[in-house]
C-alpha cells in the first residue's frame, strides 16, 4: 500500500470546482511535484491532504488511515507535516521555540503538570528542548537558536520553517513552493538542502513549486493541474516536452 493515495479527489466551494477528480499514489521515499499555473489548485490539494479543508468527493488515505474528517493536528500527529508559501513563523519568540512548538500535538503532560512542574512535565520539556536543539544541529541553524527569525534573512528563515515541520519526524513532508521569495544563491541552497533532507532523513517530499529548475533538479515524478484538472503527468523529461503543459503556462500563440 502506497504511504498517501487519493483516489477521485474533488473539491467545490459553492459553484466553484477548486480540484476535480485528482488522484495519486506517493510511496514512502518518493519526491514529487505538483505543478501548475497560479490559481490552477495546487495549495487546495494540500489543504485538503493537511486537515484545512474537507473534500467533497473521494478518499484521501495515509497509512492505511482516512484522513477524512480529521483536524490539522491530528494529520500532524499521524506523521504529515508542510510550510506554507508564505512563511508563517512566529517572530516574536526564538528560533528554537518555533521549533519547540511544533511539538504541542504530543506535549505528554496537562495543564496541571505544567502549573506544578511536575517530573513528568519536565521530562517532556527536556526531550522537545533537546528535540529542538538536534532538528537545528542538523540543519546547521543551531548558532540562530536563540534568534528572533524577523533578525534572520529570507532564505534562513525559509531553512527554519523547514527545520520546524521536520522536527515532529514526518513520513510525508509538503513542501508549498519553498523557493518562493528567495534569490538565485538561495534556490542553489534550498536545492541542496532539499536533496539532502530526503537522502538523510529518508521520508517521501511532496512539493508545489514554480520555479523549475528546483522541480527538474529534484523530483523523479511531476503532476500538473489546471483549473483544478490534471493536464499530465510523468517524468521531468515528459512534462517538460508536453504540449498541454506549454499551453498552460505560455498559451495558445506559443504552441
Amino acid at each position: 500500500m502506497s504511504l498517501l493515495q487519493i483516489q477521485n479527489m474533488t473539491k467545490t466551494f459553492g459553484g466553484l470546482c477548486a480540484v476535480s477528480d485528482f488522484s495519486i499514489a506517493i510511496e514512502g521515499n518518493e519526491l514529487m511535484a505538483l505543478i501548475g499555473p497560479n490559481g490552477a489548485g495546487k495549495t487546495t490539494v494540500f489543504n485538503l491532504v493537511s486537515g484545512f479543508y474537507s473534500p467533497t468527493e473521494g478518499s484521501l488515505v495515509f497509512k492505511g488511515k482516512s484522513l477524512a474528517g480529521l483536524k490539522p493536528h491530528q494529520v500532524t500527529a499521524l506523521g504529515i507535516a508542510r510550510t506554507f508559501q508564505n512563511i508563517r513563523l512566529w517572530h516574536d519568540m526564538t528560533v528554537l521555540e518555533n521549533i519547540q512548538i511544533s511539538q504541542h500535538y504530543n506535549l505528554g503532560y496537562n495543564l496541571v503538570d505544567a502549573f506544578l512542574r511536575t517530573r513528568r512535565y519536565m521530562g517532556n520539556e527536556k526531550r522537545i528542548a533537546d528535540r529542538g536543539y538536534e532538528i537545528l544541529e542538523a540543519l546547521d541553524l543551531r548558532q540562530f537558536a536563540e534568534e528572533m527569525p524577523k533578525n534572520l534573512p529570507y532564505g534562513l528563515q525559509r531553512r527554519v520553517e523547514i527545520a520546524r515541520a521536520l522536527s515532529i519526524n514526518p513520513a510525508l513532508l509538503l513542501l508549498d513552493e519553498p523557493a518562493a521569495g528567495l534569490n538565485s544563491s538561495d534556490v542553489n541552497d534550498l536545492i541542496k538542502l532539499i536533496g539532502w533532507i530526503h537522502k538523510e532523513f529518508k521520508i517521501a517530499i511532496w512539493m508545489i513549486e514554480h520555479q523549475m529548475d528546483v522541480v527538474m533538479s529534484l523530483c523523479s515524478w511531476i503532476k500538473v493541474v489546471d483549473f483544478g484538472v490534471t493536464i499530465a503527468e510523468g517524468t521531468p523529461e515528459q512534462i517538460q516536452n508536453n504540449p498541454d503543459v506549454i499551453k498552460a503556462y505560455l498559451g495558445d500563440e506559443n504552441i
